[in-house]
């Protein structure tokens, strides 16, 4: 027996508008829209539309509106709409329920509830326009201490590896397999102009990829995809990945039809294969094994770059992130909860882990209590939207910030949440050739520099508006956040004083 779900979405065709054209066939990748010859007429499968707008975005006239369908069930709190359908779908399929990007449910945006402080007469705004303003950014362990010659006035101190960054904005590790090789070169490309930095993921780095390799994290996951010398060579920086935000403790699956021949051959694995990362890394079981870890790969790339290790925000992360910096790790990346993926179960992305701003501000305050905070940089990750995020972070105690979905919004991603699928209508997470060309490299880069040159200069005028000429005066300064609508127990937690005191 199978229990009918009404569609979510109402499609509407203007039928004195339609021409026939059938260009919202060729568009959709869900099959929903088909031509009926002997009406001479184009009809819709309203079940299988997922609401991304690419038809009504390329339809020539006009004719296509897509809306939400209003699911008038009896009202009741605990038993939603989407309770009920996930409930139905699993009584049919026996099996978890997958989902893509993070987390959509209405856990505090705790961004949104904190304000930057502003200059006005006694410490005079500044002017970006006619004044020099600094975003530069160092990732890396910086030395406790720092020795000059007084003669030459050089440094004599030894300085561990550091990374440079022009905006304090980089993007978040997407592997290839999860979005398409035309994703991954539009990244490169823009983080090569903007002068900072984009991650491989777990899937390891495509060959023509590697000219990129100065603006490159690469990661090791427990998987090991497509780690060997060369590729921890030439990146910038090596990340190790224990967890993230959207499934705290759960492995990777990338399934075997996602696997193309360049894909195995990147991966090295056999085309056609599923590529499934296990939960833990099999020899990480202490924070002692994770330092071993660590320095296998500070000596197998002769201590010339920062090794970093990524974790999902948790409720003991400050304690986690103090080991892990005694363990040698020159950089922290924190993934909050409404991180996004490619693909992860639904009740583990809507269920597990803490919020970013919380993680971000109880591992800065644990770090600076025990007296290490200057040994690591901290990176955050997990629904930063906004310059405005990117600031408010900075101040809270982040060194810099990965983007993840807001990258892939603007090469055209509509968060229509069927990443897991394959099919995905703007060619960004899939592998199919025929839809990865709906990203055009040198388009896709450019708007991701766009995006990034935007939020440089509203990040600027926030400093300036503030009466600061650097980002470094920003860094770790909770005394230039207060909070609205807030708990004192909240406040306590973030290290923010209320709006008006």
């Amino acid at each position: 027996m199978k229990t009918y779900l009404p569609s979510k979405f109402i499609v509407q065709r203007d039928d004195e508008r339609c021409i026939r054209c059938q260009v919202c066939l060729n568009q959709c990748t869900f099959d929903t829209h088909y031509y009926d010859a002997e009406d001479d007429a184009v009809r819709s499968c309203e079940e299988n539309c997922v609401g991304c707008h690419r038809c009504v975005l390329f339809c020539p006239t006009g004719a296509l509106t897509i809306s939400r369908r209003p699911l008038d069930y009896r009202e009741n709190y605990n038993w939603r709409p989407e309770i009920i359908e996930d409930i139905i779908k699993q009584a049919e399929s026996g099996g978890m329920l997958l989902t893509g990007m993070g987390n959509d449910k209405g856990q505090r945006v705790y961004w949104d509830h904190l304000v930057l402080n502003a200059s006005q007469v006694t410490n005079p705004s500044i002017d970006p326009l006619r004044e020099p303003m600094e975003l530069t950014t160092y990732l890396g362990r910086k030395p406790d201490r720092l020795d000059i010659d007084l003669d030459s006035f050089n440094l004599k101190t030894e300085l561990p590896p550091q990374v440079k960054l022009e905006v304090p904005v980089m993007f978040a590790a997407m592997s290839y397999g999860a979005v398409s090789l035309n994703v991954h070169e539009s990244l490169a490309r823009a983080a090569t102009e903007m002068g900072t930095l984009w991650n491989t993921g777990e899937g390891g780095l495509h060959s023509s990829l590697y000219k990129y390799g100065k603006n490159t994290i690469v990661q090791v996951a427990s998987g090991r995809f497509g780690v060997h010398a060369e590729y921890l060579d030439v990146a910038s920086i090596v990340e190790i990945k224990i967890g993230q935000g959207a499934k705290p403790g759960i492995g990777g699956h990338l399934p075997g039809e996602k696997v193309s021949a360049e894909i195995s051959l990147t991966r090295m694995i056999p085309q056609g294969t599923d590529a499934l990362s296990p939960a833990p890394q099999h020899d990480i079981y202490s924070i002692e094994d994770l330092s071993q870890l660590i320095y296998a790969l500070k000596e197998a790339t002769n201590y010339t770059k920062p090794v970093a290790v990524k974790i999902a925000a948790v409720h003991n992360s400050a304690a986690i992130a103090s080991g892990m910096v005694r363990g040698g790790a020159d950089i922290i990346v924190l993934d909050g909860l409404r991180g996004a993926t490619g693909a992860a179960p639904k009740i583990i992305r809507d269920n597990v882990g803490i919020p970013i701003e919380m993680a971000l501000a109880s591992v800065d305050s644990r770090l600076r209590q025990e007296g290490i905070r200057n040994q690591a940089s901290v990176v955050v990750s997990g629904g930063i939207r906004n310059s405005g995020d990117v600031a408010k972070a900075i101040a809270l105690g982040a060194d810099a910030v990965y983007i993840g979905t807001a990258a892939l919004i603007a090469l055209g991603c509509t968060v229509c949440q069927q990443c897991h699928t394959g099919k995905c209508a703007w060619g960004i997470t899939t592998t199919d050739l025929r839809l990865t060309k709906r990203v055009n490299p040198d388009i896709g880069a450019r708007r991701l520099a766009n995006l990034l040159r935007g939020w440089s200069l509203e990040l600027k005028d926030i400093l300036g508006g503030m009466g600061i000429n650097a980002l470094e005066s920003l860094r770790g300064n909770r005394l230039h956040l207060r909070g609205v609508g807030l708990t004192d127990t909240e406040l306590k937690i973030l290290g923010v004083p209320m709006a008006g005191s």
